[in-house]
């Protein structure tokens, strides 16, 4: 990938805050207050604020609500997380990717302003976002969580406008746990007083701790499936609540779990009386909605020349059983072609969890490594797949097995490149050359 210098000296600055400061995340918010206060407080200069939380889901329903908002003419900033090709990703000011110019000037203030101090990469970056976002002037904020909710980095917001959960499953089990209901206090930490809690349809054990956690936080929940519903339909979706029903179309997102989250999205915004949003601004977004990594289709790129003529070429960062069981439902209707899959995963990830739902739909496998990452070897992938009942072999990486797919192939095949963001990352920076 060739980045502009600039870009690369982004990417030297944060590799080195990677590199120096603690990475263990320790539960607190006692680091984030006391740069904010170094800072000036950027924290209470924010404007209205979105703080989205959940397992599954969190980026495209943020990609939902910053489309509809859009359309609606607003300037909206947004923060979220992990970036796939460099860090400028995960900040965007009044609609455009924060400036490489103004990224590094930030990144030197934060360094100075925190000194010698312990503070973790996440922490760090998330100051520097607050310091952007209250420099910058828009209308919204969009705040995607970051791991949990209630000591995440991003938790410091007394007053946002509202609170979203997405779908909550198992993830991130050596700092969260196992335990669902625990799991679904800890995401309801985002919870405040009088604001709106709109969240996703759940499984019982994780809606009562939502709703518990809510009440003892004095929020107003407003959860899916009693205050709002989403109703599949042959075209797309009827999203229903207190104001009516909207007949809508199947969002430019694939997959039936884009429209749950889109309908997350225009709960999300119906229930809150800042900005009026209207059915128009709603279809617009829908149908403008970008984004990467999440059942992405790159088969007009030249990755996807390698294969036989008339093939697909997919990519998703999913990494969990529940990412699992949306991907399989998402191919359970497409049977036109073989699907092979490209896997890579995080060494603390749920493998076999993940590939167990696919496994009837999968022709073969090729398990990988995640360059310069902390993933599974290559052989652990293809082992973990044979244990769940897929064919798979160990590759070198994703193009070697895209390649060997092109070679053995005579007829057009379906391929997925799946298991890990950080894959996901590498497969379309090589896209961008």
């Amino acid at each position: 990938m060739n980045l502009p210098d600039k870009h690369r000296l982004s990417d030297q600055v944060l590799d080195r805050l990677y590199r120096l400061h603690p990475k263990k995340i320790d539960l607190s918010l006692d680091r984030m207050e006391r740069i904010l206060a170094a800072l000036g407080h950027p924290e209470r200069h924010l404007p209205p604020v979105i703080h989205v939380a959940g397992t599954n889901g969190k980026g495209s329903t943020t990609a939902f609500l910053r489309a509809i908002l859009e359309a609606a003419g607003l300037r909206v900033h947004v923060y979220t997380s992990p970036h796939l090709v460099r860090f400028a990703e995960r900040i965007r000011l009044a609609g455009k990717l924060i400036a490489e110019d103004y990224l590094l000037e930030l990144l030197d203030h934060c360094e100075q302003v925190n000194g010698e101090q312990p503070i973790t990469y996440f922490e760090m970056t998330t100051a520097l976002a607050f310091k952007a976002f209250a420099d910058v002037p828009a209308e919204v904020l969009l705040l995607e969580v970051g791991l949990g909710g209630r000591f995440d980095a991003t938790n410091m917001i007394d007053k946002p406008l509202s609170t979203v959960i997405t779908p909550v499953s198992l993830d991130h089990e050596q700092f969260l746990g196992s335990d669902l209901a625990g799991i679904g206090r800890e995401k309801a930490g985002i919870a405040k007083k009088n604001v709106p809690l709109v969240v996703a349809p759940q499984p019982d054990v994780v809606r009562k701790a939502i709703l518990a956690t809510a009440q003892d936080a004095g929020a107003v929940p407003v959860m899916g499936g009693d205050a709002w519903k989403c109703i599949f339909t042959d075209g797309g979706f009827l999203y229903e609540d207190f104001r009516g029903t909207l007949d809508l179309p199947q969002p430019a997102l694939a997959g039936l779990h884009q429209q749950e989250n889109a309908a997350l999205a225009i709960a999300c915004l119906r229930h809150q009386r800042t900005f009026e949003i209207t059915e128009n601004h709603i279809r617009k977004g829908l149908q403008t909605v970008e984004w990467p990594a999440r059942m992405q289709n790159l088969s007009k790129t030249s990755l996807a020349g390698i294969l036989p003529e008339g093939s697909e070429l997919w990519l998703d960062g999913g990494h969990n059983p529940a990412a699992g069981e949306i991907v399989a439902n998402l191919f359970r209707e497409r049977k036109d072609l073989p699907l092979h899959l490209i896997c890579g995963m995080m060494a603390n990830k749920d493998t076999r969890g993940f590939l167990a739902p696919l496994s009837p739909l999968v022709t073969k496998l090729y398990g990988i490594h995640v360059p310069e990452e902390d993933s599974h070897s290559a052989e652990a992938i293809a082992d973990m797949a044979r244990k769940v009942g897929i064919d798979a072999e160990a590759m070198p990486g994703f193009a070697e097995s895209l390649e060997k797919i092109g070679q053995v192939q005579n007829s057009p095949v379906r391929v997925l490149i799946c298991g890990s963001l950080y894959l996901a990352g590498k497969v379309l920076a090589l896209t961008e050359n």
